[in-house]
């Protein structure tokens, strides 16, 4: 299969350089390959240096392999430059709407949209030490760049740039080769260039008119924030409303914020056809409800589809199943062969930075320390929240309503809504609410969403809560500081601790209370 081709830092600033002599250093050599390791570890994004690095940390040997740059796509072109650059468009909309808080803002405030991606390549060179190539030779394990395949049950080779080769005998490997970005089926695709997430962040000069196919977290959050830069966006969605994955009522509430913001959002987009123009422009020709419309724009960021890394790494020589969804793996995140585990987004549905942490933390414990069937984790047990860094944000974790129909549990939903939060009042972002689902009938928490300007934040509350099996009446009975829009989750704790006030309830405490003060 075609190889995929390594992620390319540009432009090659004091910035880029400097994260490249951390995650890709130009005159790193090879260490010469221990005789035997505990672990063999394909990939150095989040699962894999979380892997390599709590592993030799308890006192195995460690091979990590990468075959472009050490970080992945989190730190290099995911979730760091992205919440780079939604910060300062933030910060844009701040002064956009000072009037409206009595901050007089000079005619002629602008974004400097190069100096805004300078911004952000600085902080994300400033971020990198961590994930190094030295950091993590210094921590004792043998980093070799290049790329790694399996050659038989027991080794990994790796094909470096130099050309040079090196086998690298193993007693259990780790498969955390990530995913990358994937071309949809659109007609004329191939005969335009186009955006992904891997090449976006590399831009110098804001495109006057952005088109981003696809409304799903990348796609709503970079439409919001060029926007909020000065693009005229046009978010092209198939389907009838934006985030569809999210509650309906959250993603409403975001798409009144992109009406305000100017993003222009065609939903029902079907049968898209991309040409280019002679100008050198893209144009974009869809079907709305059967009628069609067309769109001229100057660039096109491709935001729908994810492709796990499987290719190249020669999984079938050593029985390890996979397909387009990638690795398979069982609770346990072993694959079908008992000595290779897999972590990250190379398998996992939930492709997030933090889950494929602490999918990593449960590979080092069943790969080096179970025995048998004792003492190893399971990937279910894991309470994994996610959210999507618009304005507001939507942060959520467990089931939606859907997710407990189908499993046979019933529900009450409790909600708040933002607009009776003072601090959100005084803030000025009373659209928004908190929404706790909990098992009918009583308070154990099975799910929630949090749609607010710092829901991913607020979220942890309730994933605290649903791991140590907190009810939400606990969440009432915890004090919080007020004015936080925070006090929105303690009240659906008052929510749920009213509905235990039953007219049996209601009279012992008449009773008491007639003891105590008379009648």
């Amino acid at each position: 299969m075609t190889q995929h081709p390594l992620v390319q830092l540009t432009p090659l600033d004091e910035h880029n350089i400097r994260l490249r002599s951390n995650v890709r250093p130009p005159q790193w050599t090879n260490p010469a390959p221990k005789s035997n390791y505990h672990l063999v570890v394909i990939g150095a994004g989040t699962a894999g240096l979380v892997t390599a690095a709590g592993a030799a940390g308890l006192g195995a040997r460690v091979a990590l392999v990468e075959r472009e740059l050490m970080g992945g796509d989190c730190l290099n072109v995911g979730c760091v430059p992205s919440k780079g650059v939604i910060s300062a468009a933030r910060v844009a909309a701040s002064v956009r709407d000072a009037n409206a808080f009595g901050v007089h803002v000079p005619d002629g405030a602008y974004t400097d949209f190069e100096k805004t991606m300078e911004r952000m390549r600085q902080l994300r060179a400033s971020i990198s030490p961590v994930d190094s190539a030295k950091r993590f030779s210094e921590l004792g394990i043998d980093v070799f760049f290049g790329d790694g395949k399996f050659e038989d049950n027991q080794t990994v080779s790796v094909s470096g740039a130099d050309g040079s080769k090196a086998d690298l005998k193993f007693k259990k490997a780790v498969i955390a080769a990530g995913a990358r970005a994937s071309a949809p089926p659109i007609e004329g695709l191939q005969t335009v260039k186009y955006l992904t997430n891997e090449d976006l962040f590399s831009l110098t000069e804001l495109p006057p008119r952005l088109g981003i196919v696809g409304s799903g977290p990348i796609g709503a959050e970079m439409a919001q924030t060029f926007a909020r830069f000065g693009s005229a966006v046009f978010l092209f969605e198939r389907g009838q409303s934006i985030l569809s994955r999210e509650d309906a009522d959250a993603a409403a509430v975001v798409a009144r914020a992109f009406e305000k913001d100017g993003v222009t959002v065609l939903l029902n987009s079907d049968d898209m056809k991309l040409s280019p123009t002679d100008d050198g422009k893209i144009k974009v020709v869809v079907k709305q409800q059967g009628k069609e419309s067309q769109t001229i724009v100057d660039e096109l960021l491709i935001a729908v589809g994810r492709a796990p890394n499987t290719d190249n790494l020669n999984l079938a020589a050593v029985n390890v199943d996979f397909d387009k969804s990638g690795v398979t793996v069982n609770d346990h995140l072993c694959t079908t062969n008992p000595r290779i585990f897999a972590a990250g987004d190379i398998c996992s549905k939930l492709k997030f930075t933090h889950a494929a942490d602490f999918q990593a933390r449960i590979v080092i414990q069943n790969a080096l320390f179970a025995v048998g069937p004792f003492g190893k984790k399971k990937a279910s047990d894991l309470v994994i929240p996610w959210a999507t860094y618009t304005s507001p944000e939507i942060a959520h974790v467990g089931m939606y309503p859907a997710d407990a129909k189908a499993a046979g549990i019933e529900i009450d939903t409790y909600v708040q809504q933002f607009e009776h939060i003072d601090r959100a009042i005084l803030e000025g972002v009373p659209e928004g609410f908190v929404k706790i689902h909990t098992v009918k009938g009583s308070d154990k928490i099975v799910g929630a969403t949090v749609v607010a300007e710092n829901a991913g934040d607020m979220i942890s509350e309730i994933c605290l809560a649903m791991t140590h099996k907190l009810g939400l009446a606990k969440i009432g009975s915890t004090i919080h500081p007020y004015p936080t829009q925070a006090e929105a989750i303690r009240k659906l704790g008052d929510q749920f601790n009213k509905t235990k006030l039953t007219s049996f309830t209601q009279s012992v405490l008449k009773f008491l209370m007639k003891l105590n003060v008379g009648s």
